[in-house]
């Protein structure tokens, strides 16, 4: 029986292979919720150490050593302390970057000086070799007095030696020395001790920490009220001891390296790395690169996803044809096929593209890519009272405005903190995708210019484009109207270019499809069997009259054609009113100017709760209404208003895909931007702003095409 007691805190610099090592010690056995109080990631996952021994590993935000500034450091840093209630992990995993260990070893020695059980992993060990860097492992595990594993989680070489060092650690069969990396008690003798007296626990470099931070750990009154009396009576500087602290340590790191560390002449040639980004970041090719990069990612979203779309598809259209042959028409039959299977349609029909999307942006990420598109976007960013930092959580929000938002969190100036949060759900996320998708393949032709550029993609591109235009308008704009002075800077690590780890992207695939399927599916069936429900019950009197009219209608002679015809008549008129057609036909009057009708009213009522229920609305409205085995699509083309005109036609199209463009349609954005920003105040603007916004640039397009 394995045990599952463990817990292991991995920690590291940003950038130091962190995220790799925790992918391959857990696969897919790995959950993401929140740190307990914050808004901050919490990715936790579960490994095999033996037969005998499990571990539950948690994931630390990165930083860079152990005086936090942002609220994700702050997290690393009171699990580190022991100041955090919940997490208390028995060993501390320490990632260290080989190729970058100068900078590593600052918070490597910081955290062996808090005496907590220690195992440091040496990534990149094939970058330093390429570097031509040498390092003596063995001196340096005898320097910091902690064991040191090379490891390489992409060929999953030093894997197992490393759980097995896990395992010792646990089992302390391996002894940490007990020197310090630095004479720590010479900082301040004398209030250490004073303050060891009250936390005999705690060690020379611990209680440091506890004089610098002791307000931010749960500490009763009597206790901070005896800190600061020490405090007051050595007369400590914390920003002294800590000028102090970092100088010792960083002469101390200088030594060790020259022990144990060989390193070229940084004359020598230029690495690949460098090369190529004289051409990524180059101040005119680098623009025009970015925007092909984003331009095959858009193109392959269609290209790639059309496809296994078609099968999905003809699939649930023969698995409805059967349904409507072998199973008798009764209220049960028509909730299963028009609401059950309509609504499964309209999610598993779009998984191709949204696995696509994000396997395509984590190949982007792991090739180190993603970071270089922020350095180019930061002059732009600027003029719009954004920075660099902003980038990421906007193109996060691609994939969904939940997380992105809450890495924004890394940025360190509130004001463009702020601004970030406010325009990052304009820029199109996954959910948008199913909607942009049906509407494209409606009014859009599927012609190809030279044989390779679809059209369909094209506008698909042009309208995440208009996204992230307006998203730097907006932000333009609501910079004069948020009064916050603060300096701002923009600091970004460039990792190397490596090739993607092709099994992180299959993970990544499946766990976003996972999600999708799981999270807004279980939105889209709910609505899909209310909405079947009130589209196909109404008022009784309203509902008996239709029944009489036609009951006598059928009742006379006539041929199949004029059969089909009066059943599908009878079909749309008991829709129109239902409770759902009243909803529909009572916002009509808003939304005609736009080029919409009723169904498409009832449609962006829904889509509140989550875009992507647009198409599950869809599926279930005409579903009810036609009971043939037609495709969603084939319905939609056929669909006419009361004159006899088409429905979907350019206009109205391209109107619809700019109000989803634009519109705050997600109760859970909503949701996160308070938490966030700890106040109702900006999600009330966020959707003022974001439905104002849609209306009128939907009335615009409209009338201009």
């Amino acid at each position: 029986m394995a045990e599952k007691g463990l817990h292991i805190a991995l920690v590291g610099n940003p950038n130091s292979g962190k995220t790799s090592l925790f992918n391959v010690l857990t696969g897919l056995n790995q959950k993401v919720g929140n740190f307990p109080g914050v808004t901050v990631d919490k990715k936790t996952g579960y490994t095999q150490l033996d037969n005998n021994t499990g571990a539950t590993l948690i994931d630390l935000p990165g930083t860079y050593s152990l005086y936090p500034r942002r609220a994700d450091e702050w997290v690393a840093y009171k699990v580190l302390m022991d100041a955090d209630e919940e997490i208390k992990p028995d060993i501390i995993l320490l990632i260290a970057d080989a190729s970058n260990l100068k900078r590593n070893l600052l918070f490597c020695s910081q955290i062996i000086d808090l005496k907590h059980p220690v195992v440091v992993a040496l990534t990149m060990m094939d970058l330093a070799r390429k570097k031509g860097i040498e390092i003596d492992v063995q001196g340096l595990e005898r320097e910091l007095g902690v064991p040191v594993i090379p490891v390489n989680p992409r060929k999953n070489k030093g894997i197992a030696q490393l759980k097995k060092q896990l395992q010792q650690t646990a089992k302390h069969q391996f002894v940490p020395q007990q020197f310090d990396f630095i004479p720590n008690k010479e900082l301040a003798a004398d209030a250490i001790a004073n303050v060891q007296h009250i936390f005999p626990h705690l060690s020379d470099y611990a209680a440091i920490h506890y004089l610098i931070n002791h307000e931010n750990f749960s500490l009763n009154d009597a206790n901070q009220e005896r800190i600061e009396q020490i405090e007051a009576e050595h007369k400590f500087n914390p920003v002294k001891t800590q000028a102090e602290e970092i100088m010792q340590r960083y002469t101390r790191i200088k030594t060790v390296m020259k022990q144990n560390v060989v390193e070229p002449d940084p004359l020598q040639k230029k690495l690949f790395t460098e090369y190529l980004d004289n051409i990524l970041l180059h101040r005119v090719w680098g623009y025009v690169i970015l925007m092909i990069v984003l331009f095959l990612l858009f193109q392959s979203i269609f290209w790639l996803a059309q496809f296994p779309m078609d099968a999905i598809d003809w699939s649930f259209s023969k698995l409805t044809a059967a349904l409507n042959d072998f199973l008798p028409q009764v209220w049960w039959s028509d909730l299963l096929i028009n609401g059950l299977v309509a609504g499964l349609n309209g999610i598993l029909v779009f998984v191709p593209q949204i696995m696509i999307l994000f396997g395509l942006i984590t190949v982007l990420e792991d090739t180190g890519y993603m970071a270089r598109i922020s350095f180019l976007s930061d002059k732009l960013m600027r003029k719009v009272g954004l920075n660099g930092k902003s980038v990421m959580p906007m193109i996060s929000g691609f994939a969904c405005a939940v997380p992105a938002i809450m890495s924004a969190r890394n940025i360190e100036n509130r004001k463009e903190r702020l601004l970030t949060i406010l325009v990052t759900p304009l820029m199109s996320c996954s959910a948008r995708l199913p909607v942009f998708t049906i509407l494209i393949a409606l009014v859009i032709p599927n012609t190809y210019f030279f044989g390779i550029l679809s059209l369909q993609g094209l506008v698909m591109m042009g309208l995440y484009l208009l996204g992230t235009i307006m998203a730097l308008i907006v932000s333009y704009v609501l910079k004069f109207f948020i009064q916050l002075k603060e300096k701002s800077f923009f600091i970004l690590e460039l990792p190397v270019y490596r090739a993607p780890r092709w099994k992180n992207v299959g993970i990544t695939m499946v766990e976003k499809a996972k999600i999708f399927v799981t999270d807004a599916g279980k939105i889209i069936i709910l609505i899909s069997l209310l909405l079947w429900f009130l589209s196909s019950y109404g008022p009784s009197g309203r509902m008996n009259a239709v029944e009489t009219k036609y009951a006598v209608l059928l009742k006379q002679p006539n041929t199949a054609e004029s059969t089909k015809s009066i059943t599908k008549q009878y079909n749309s008129e008991k829709l129109q009113n239902s409770y759902a057609g009243i909803l529909g036909k009572a916002i009509e009057p808003a939304i005609k100017p736009l080029g919409y009708d009723w169904k498409i009213g009832i449609a962006l009522i829904t889509s509140f709760a989550a875009r992507e229920v647009f198409v599950g609305t869809m599926a279930t409205l005409y579903s009810v209404e036609e009971s043939d085995n037609s495709t969603l699509k084939q319905k939609m083309e056929g669909a006419v208003r009361e004159d006899g005109t088409k429905v979907y036609t350019l206009p109205a199209g391209l109107s619809l895909m700019v109000f989803y463009l634009l519109a705050m349609q997600c109760m859970s954005t909503l949701a996160v931007v308070k938490r966030e920003t700890r106040s109702w105040k900006w999600p009330a603007i966020q959707l003022v702003y974001m439905t104002g916004l849609a209306y009128f640039m939907s009335l615009l397009v409209y009338h201009i095409f």
